[in-house]
């Protein structure tokens, strides 16, 4: 049987070669790129397109950083805020519960309250009680305690009546070194109702007096001493916060100095 083709019987198409193979897993020439349909036979070996692959999910652990963070700064802001309420619930206590609050202080007005009593001002050297003095009878003139520093001892009875009006009498022995002294002043100088002054045999090297209240420590550095002057300058006063510190005695000595012109009460 013979095959006939256009032209004649013996005419062939003509097929021209590159010389090139088809590239590993392009189309053959003539297929349709892209169709994504398979190119074998539709029947029998082909087993179809693959279902999507579900992806695995991998579980992961507990950001145990951020967490730890979150708790750390909680746990600070409690504590800020817990010490502001504990702070303004201290601040809001009565002065004299407050005074009575700081770790070794005497207090006079409770346990001796007759060694502070006087009927009048009285001129002249006077025995006391404590020392340094912390109130009772004294001098009409009172020592100056306008944040004065004084170099050299004073005298009590000038001093008791400083008290009398408010203010905070800062001892110290004489033999207390500078620098602790240098620290006692820059709580004193330029203060009002405040005054400093050495003080000869004392039991402790510095020593805080108030009307009725005495606070004896060993250091410069002592927080006591902050508390003992923010309770008690002022508060303590006997005549109220009114009472002068100025135009006082601001001669050193232990002798009492009688004015000529005594200051008013």
């Amino acid at each position: 049987m013979s095959i006939s083709t256009p032209g004649g019987p013996e005419r062939r198409p003509t097929v021209v070669s590159t010389g090139k193979k088809p590239a590993a897993g392009r189309p053959a020439s003539g297929a349709k790129a892209g169709s994504g349909k398979p190119t074998g036979s539709p029947r029998g070996g082909g087993k179809g397109p693959r279902k999507p692959v579900t992806p695995v999910k991998v579980s992961q652990g507990r950001a145990w950083g951020p967490i730890a963070l979150f708790v750390a700064v909680g746990v600070l802001a409690a504590g800020i805020i817990g010490y502001g309420a504990w702070a303004s619930f201290q601040g809001s206590k009565p002065w004299d519960k407050r005074a009575n609050a700081i770790d070794g202080i005497v207090n006079i007005r409770k346990t001796d309250k007759e060694s502070l009593d006087y009927e009048s001002h009285k001129s002249g050297p006077l025995t006391y009680k404590y020392s340094p003095p912390v109130g009772g009878v004294h001098n009409a003139a009172w020592q100056n305690c306008m944040g004065d520093v004084y170099d050299a001892p004073i005298a009590s009875e000038h001093a008791v009546h400083s008290l009398e009006h408010g203010a905070v009498w800062i001892t110290y022995r004489p033999d207390l070194p500078k620098d602790q002294v240098d620290k006692l002043a820059d709580k004193v100088r330029g203060v009002e109702k405040m005054m400093m002054s050495p003080y000869e045999n004392l039991d402790k090297p510095i020593s805080l007096q108030a009307w009725g209240y005495q606070l004896k420590v060993d250091n410069a550095d002592d927080s006591r001493i902050d508390e003992f002057i923010k309770d008690l300058r002022v508060n303590a006063s006997v005549e109220g916060p009114t009472a002068l510190c100025n135009t006082g005695i601001t001669a050193t000595g232990t002798t009492p100095r009688e004015l000529q012109q005594q200051p008013q009460q």
